[in-house]
């Protein structure tokens, strides 16, 4: 096989005032013709900015310092800008993380396409026919009304499978792949890396996937390139990289990957019911992507229980009434009808005062740390605003705040620190810190670690145990990861259109899966629970949770 890209001592060099001198150091890899490389490593460790460096795309702060990329044996000229229009798209393809962003959210999705075609100076009476063709091989329904769509009234996945659609149009020879099943649901991910895999297979692209999913490396990789700290500390065959690691780092950040193997049940005792959620539903009407409107029961007749102490987990694919179900719980969506009680108090009859002093008593953590932190205060001022909100000194409670920052780790003089000033973990840490300062008794975790980086994923769930068992908190985790929820919940609802379709202790669901849906989204876990953690499993397995006594949140 040919080498398609060659990548030989490429340095990037960052700002004067970064954390290090150059984001990737003397970086060299070779991807030959039909091969998939995937490049792992922490947030930081250079994996986008290589991408974007091949890509041209690379902002005007960051330089290439040395070193060469050579796409077929030509020299990519990478500072050239009308060179590199030319090349993307049509040598080089690109999927986005964010299919939401990187689409225009007020152009249809064929006329998107066509673009594609035009820059390369392709006549458009030619491409429609092209266009619908790509959107039937990259398998969605109708591709002739997929094409009369805008973003927006399309789901996650289907985007994703545009993106690429777009992203293959020309027939690259280079496919560069950024995170793209990071905020989908594990069917959905699944599919998506099947279609990359099969694309590459029938075409003979080459494909250089960035990731932190060590289930995703194993289900498609054909190379592994592990960076820390813009430096590859290894890289080789993907089966000798994950079965036989050799660099210390590259060995922690398997250990980090969770196990689809649960510990060993931990005892609950006689602690006392924090949550009781009794026949919740919740309907919204929708109008369809081509006027036909609908009724979509997003929650329907969900009943729910959790204990002091105990984290139940909810677990099913987007779009399933996960975080629609905890909402309602909050009252961030009036349900329609049902009961919710916390510590016995009916919530949903609450009004006014009532109900902003009961709200103590729930807190979130959610999704993004970047969106849910004001950027305009200090982070102090942030965890102490709800404790001065409910009759706290401000005094007492920048100084609980500090206290707060050393609990979940970090140093108090980060109280004087603005939100941008902290890594995505630090910020995860932040926003947990904010929501135990009232001294919850029920904390609702939405997709609270799914964007993060599996060693800090890691240390946010250890965060979160952890605090659990100081404060004994009733814990509701919401995830589309079957592996995290595996390792941090005691029980888990699978929920399907709006419906709890299956409830059990962890170690009796991933053990014997009642429900026809349940096992489909086993099947669809990227590597399965294989030889990547198998002695990290058998340790684990081997360990109780921590009993957690019954305290007053």
């Amino acid at each position: 096989m040919t080498a398609v890209l060659q990548i030989t001592d490429l340095s990037i060099a960052l700002p004067a005032n970064s954390d290090r001198a150059h984001a990737v150091e003397k970086f060299s890899v070779t991807i030959k013709t039909g091969e998939t490389m995937c490049v792992v490593g922490e947030s930081g460790s250079g994996k986008t900015m290589t991408a974007h460096a091949v890509m041209g795309l690379l902002p005007d702060t960051v330089k290439v310092a040395g070193g060469s990329i050579r796409l077929s044996g030509t020299e990519v000229p990478v500072t050239d800008t009308a060179a590199m229009q030319r090349i993307r798209g049509r040598d080089i393809g690109m999927i986005f993380q964010e299919p939401m962003t990187s689409l225009n959210p007020v152009m249809k999705i064929g006329d998107q396409m066509e673009e594609v075609f035009m820059a390369h100076g392709q006549k458009s009476k030619v491409t429609r026919s092209r266009i619908e063709a790509l959107l039937e091989e990259m398998g969605l329904p109708d591709p002739r009304l997929i094409a009369k769509a805008f973003p927006h009234q399309l789901s996650g996945g289907q985007r994703q499978r545009v993106m690429i659609a777009m992203a293959l149009a020309l027939s690259p020879k280079l496919l560069i792949a950024d995170e793209p099943t990071t905020a989908l649901d594990v069917t959905t991910q699944a599919q998506i890396l099947k279609l990359i895999d099969r694309l590459r297979r029938d075409h003979g692209t080459s494909v250089m996937l960035i990731t932190h999913d060590f289930g995703v490396v194993r289900e498609i990789a054909d190379k592994v390139v592990v960076l820390q700290q813009g430096i590859a500390v290894e890289q080789g065959p993907a089966d000798v990289v994950l079965n036989q690691p050799t660099h210390d780092y590259t060995k922690a950040l398997i250990a980090s990957v969770p196990s689809l193997i649960p510990p060993v049940p931990r005892p609950l005792g006689d602690a006392p019911t924090v949550l009781k959620a009794s026949n919740l539903k919740k309907t919204f009407g929708r109008k369809g992507m081509f006027g036909n409107g609908r009724l979509v029961k997003a929650v329907n007749d969900v009943s729910l229980e959790i204990r002091c102490g105990e984290t139940l987990g909810i677990v099913g694919e987007s779009g399933s009434g996960k975080s629609t179900t905890a909402r309602c719980i909050v009252r961030l969506i009036e349900p329609e009808s049902g009961k919710v009680s916390i510590n016995g108090t009916s919530f949903l009859d609450l009004r006014s005062a009532e109900l902003r002093q009961a709200r103590s008593k729930i807190q979130m953590v959610f999704q993004d740390p970047y969106a849910s932190l004001n950027p305009r205060r200090k982070v102090g001022r942030i965890i102490a605003e709800g404790p001065e909100t409910h009759g706290l000194s401000r005094e007492v409670a920048m100084k609980e705040a500090r206290e707060l920052l050393k609990l979940v780790g970090l140093p108090e003089q980060a109280a004087d620190r603005y939100p941008h000033e902290f890594s995505g973990g630090q910020r995860q840490r932040i926003g947990i810190a904010r929501a135990i300062a009232l001294k919850p008794a029920l904390l609702i975790a939405d997709e609270a670690v799914s964007a993060l980086d599996v060693s800090v994923q890691s240390r946010v769930l250890k965060l979160l145990a952890d605090l659990q068992k100081r404060l004994g908190l009733a814990m509701l985790f919401v995830t589309h990861d079957l592996r995290v929820a595996a390792q941090i919940c005691d029980r888990i609802a699978v929920m399907q259109r709006g419906e709890v379709v299956e409830l059990q202790p962890a170690a009796d669901l991933f053990g014997a899966p009642q429900h026809s849906y349940t096992r489909q989204l086993f099947a669809s876990v990227p590597g399965g629970d294989t030889a990547l953690r198998s002695s990290a499993t058998n340790a684990t397995a081997s360990k109780t949770r921590p009993k957690v006594e019954p305290t007053n949140a």
